[in-house]
């Protein structure tokens, strides 16, 4: 919720002195109400009530490592950085697999989120239950029993994941991209692409993977034509 927080005084100008952002697409950013926006994110069942189940079951049911369930010591970083590349790594792979498996596989997982070709912020969760689960719950369950850490770690590796993840969606470019983009760290330009021209930047977090696979364009490319300058 917090990256919601921070997008609100973002788009609407309360952080660049009453100018709108710049949109990452040349055709402008989608015209909505922030409320439905929000409604709308937090009503989706394939992100907040299958993640929530996956987050809660595995932990009830003690399907996690042990490690897990330990609330000694605090947030070891090292760690929250190393999930978050593997997290990222194993949904790169889960990402073209359900790109490229077949027609009628991508038709009922993935293509129901690539209906957005200018995606907003509020759009990152909104796709499909199949689609959730090859491309999250998957990559998460793998990740937790490969880099075993205590809770706090867990918690912090998650709220990370999630924000982030969020906001590669968003339809504005943010202050800090231009770093990111020298660190090869996802953008929203960088996952636009994917978005408008869809055999591109599979990645999320990263796109170290996309460089490594042959499969990264950089959103410079495809301005001004499509998008925006400086984005």
């Amino acid at each position: 919720l917090l990256c919601l927080f921070v997008f609100f005084f973002f788009k609407y100008g309360y952080l660049s002195a009453g100018k709108e952002p710049l949109s990452i697409q040349t055709k402008g950013a989608r015209p909505y109400e922030f409320l439905e926006g929000l409604i709308t994110h937090l009503s989706q069942p394939e992100g907040f009530i299958l993640l929530g189940g996956y987050l809660s079951g595995t932990w009830m049911f003690k399907l996690m490592p042990a490690s897990y369930y330990s609330f000694e010591g605090g947030i070891e970083w090292h760690k929250v950085f190393l999930c978050l590349v593997i997290q990222d790594g194993i949904q790169y792979l889960m990402h073209v697999m359900e790109h490229a498996v077949s027609p009628t596989f991508y038709q009922f997982s993935h293509k129901p989120h690539h209906r957005f070709t200018n995606p907003r912020l509020f759009d990152a969760f909104n796709g499909s239950l199949l689609d959730t689960f090859c491309m999250i719950l998957i990559p998460l369950y793998s990740t937790a029993n490969l880099v075993h850490c205590n809770v706090w770690t867990y918690m912090a590796f998650g709220s990370s994941y999630a924000n982030w993840l969020t906001l590669i969606h968003s339809e504005y470019a943010f202050p800090w991209d231009r770093i990111f983009h020298r660190l090869g760290f996802g953008t929203p330009a960088d996952h636009h692409v994917h978005h408008a021209f869809f055999k591109y930047n599979y990645g999320h977090l990263f796109m170290w993977f996309d460089m490594l696979g042959g499969t990264y364009k950089n959103p410079e490319e495809f301005s001004p034509k499509a998008f925006n300058e400086g984005v």
